[in-house]
């Protein structure tokens, strides 16, 4: 028996000629969300995902993808390293030395090989060398899957960053990106 090897996978910047599919892609797995609000229910949110690239023009904002070798998207992320750009409801695009990611989202033909563990990964990364001091994202009830991997990555939950998007409860997490050394100044602070 030959044994084949997992596919690879490489996260980086989505191209402009990339956004629509991605756009596509937000749709059909937020709409695919048993319980989650429909196209028809909150119409100005999947207007929002099927124009995702309009989010990549905003200042201190990144569309990530993670493609296969074969140039395919197997999901996507936006990432924040200015939580006022965030776009959330709630008190977190208050937060200072903050970055954060919204809407992740994994083709479901690609669910199953760690693709949305590796764009968060790839988020966090990104907060760490931007120095910052903390990751916030959001999730909800009918997104299991992924807020069990947001616990497994560390992020821990934070009733103060819960809002209402209309009548669905949107739950903060934190991730603290140098609760390992409490004691210890963050890199490039005084003292260090």
């Amino acid at each position: 028996m030959i044994k084949t090897s997992e596919p690879v996978f490489i996260v980086r910047n989505a191209e402009p000629a990339e956004f629509e599919t991605i756009g596509r892609l937000m749709v059909r797995v937020y709409s695919q969300l048993t319980g989650f609000p429909t196209p028809g229910e909150q119409p100005e949110y999947y207007t929002m995902l099927a124009n995702i690239g309009e989010l990549a023009q905003r200042p201190a904002t990144e569309l990530l993808v993670a493609v296969s070798s074969e140039q395919e998207i197997a999901g996507a992320v936006v990432y924040f390293s200015d939580m006022q750009y965030y776009g959330s409801g709630g008190t977190a695009t208050l937060e200072k030395s903050t970055s954060g990611f919204r809407l992740l989202a994994v083709a479901p033909e690609y669910r199953g090989f760690g693709i949305g563990k590796l764009l968060s990964k790839a988020c966090i990364q990104k907060a760490r060398e931007q120095d910052q001091r903390q990751v916030i994202i959001h999730s909800t009830r009918f997104m299991q899957v992924a807020w069990g991997m947001y616990e497994r990555l560390g992020f821990k939950r934070s009733e103060d960053l819960d809002f209402m998007q209309g009548e669905l409860p949107v739950f903060g997490f934190r991730l603290g990106l140098y609760a390992d050394f409490p004691n210890q100044s963050r890199p490039g602070s005084p003292g260090n």
